[in-house]
């Protein structure tokens, strides 16, 4: 079965580097399935119709702690990554949309 870029469920590698297809950004994102935080990020990440990997990490304590380990201690999901750079959470992602960062980070026009 082919999984669709947002319905990923493989953990990465810690310590993956590297860029998405074509020059665009990769951009992972740690979920559970009904987090209301991690429901936000992904509609405004499908809102600028960006392609993420999305890890959904429900009850698997394995992959938890690997999130956990990869964004350097941070325990509250979304965890999210650009590039393979941990730039938090929810709120993070929207307050790099509101001062005008994230469209670089992701290879956007502004």
């Amino acid at each position: 079965m082919t999984q669709q870029p947002n319905d990923k469920r493989k953990l990465p590698a810690e310590g993956v580097e590297g860029t998405g297809q074509g020059g665009a950004a990769k951009v992972e994102i740690y979920t559970w399935r009904f987090c209301p935080y991690c429901i936000r990020a992904k509609g405004f990440l499908d809102r600028k119709q960006v392609i993420y990997n999305e890890y959904l990490i429900d009850g698997d304590e394995t992959a938890r702690q690997a999130m956990i380990r990869r964004a350097s201690g941070r325990a509250t999901l979304p965890q999210i990554f650009i590039n393979n750079r941990g730039i938090g959470g929810c709120d993070d992602l929207l307050e790099l949309d509101r001062t005008g960062v994230l469209n670089g980070m992701l290879g956007l026009a502004a």
